[in-house]
């Protein structure tokens, strides 16, 4: 089986050498770019299982860059690293596509577990995915709890839909809302955070202290199974 490719985009010295010594001391196999305009050239080459991608960019800033894999219906998983506190910045790189992201400084461990994790999106979605006491049955379109069908109302039902195929993905409000409620009513993000008040009363053991759906402060939520999602046949 081959190594997992990962794409650096970064223009720190220090902080490459380090993080590509890391990736590959764990198994990766990494392709480094230093400016924009050679990270934008190798992210839509589409050689990348994973793409790492720093915001401030000499040249093309990582937002340009992720707009452009998007653009090209490119899906492989973006990774953004993001100075600390900015949550504009997370929020902006979240909404052009980016699927999770990192703030520095950071542990290399925690890293090489956002990239692990980022990677389950390469698999197929499942037919049924499983978390806690629950499954999501994608094919007959329910949540049951212990086995029992939970009554979940349409939105809660498309909300945990959306969710459970997309694990371990940082979600902004607004891509939540627009997935989710599309553009025909207008809503706020308010009635993002209701929908997940009560779809955690319902599938959280305790829903005070979720350990499955994650509020990421002034951002939006993510939703950890804990476990491999795996597929039924």
């Amino acid at each position: 089986m081959s190594a997992p490719r990962v794409l650096l985009i970064e223009d720190e010295p220090a902080l490459v050498r380090g993080l590509s010594d890391t990736l590959r001391a764990n198994g990766f196999a990494v392709t480094v770019a230093t400016d924009g305009a050679s990270g934008l050239d190798a992210a839509t080459a589409n050689d990348a299982d994973v793409i790492v991608l720093d915001v401030m960019l000499p040249r093309v800033n990582g937002y340009e860059i992720c707009r452009a894999v998007r653009q090209h219906d490119l899906d492989v998983p973006i990774l953004m690293l993001t100075a600390k506190g900015l949550e504009q910045d997370v929020i902006l790189g979240l909404n052009l596509g980016a699927d999770d992201y990192i703030v520095k400084p950071f542990r290399p461990g925690e890293l090489i577990a956002r990239i692990r994790a980022v990677l389950r999106r390469r698999n197929p979605t499942p037919e049924i995915a499983r978390f806690g006491e629950c499954e999501v049955d994608f094919t007959a379109r329910v949540v049951r709890r212990h086995g029992i069908a939970i009554d979940l109302t349409a939105k809660e039902l498309a909300l945990m839909l959306y969710f459970a195929a997309r694990p371990d993905r940082a979600l902004s409000r607004d891509v939540i809302l627009n997935a989710v409620w599309g553009n025909a009513v207008f809503v706020t993000q308010r009635s993002v955070d209701r929908c997940v008040a009560t779809l955690r009363s319902k599938v959280e053991a305790d829903p005070h202290h979720p350990v499955h759906i994650h509020t990421i402060r002034d951002i939006g939520y993510r939703f950890e199974p804990g476990l491999e999602l795996s597929s039924v046949k």
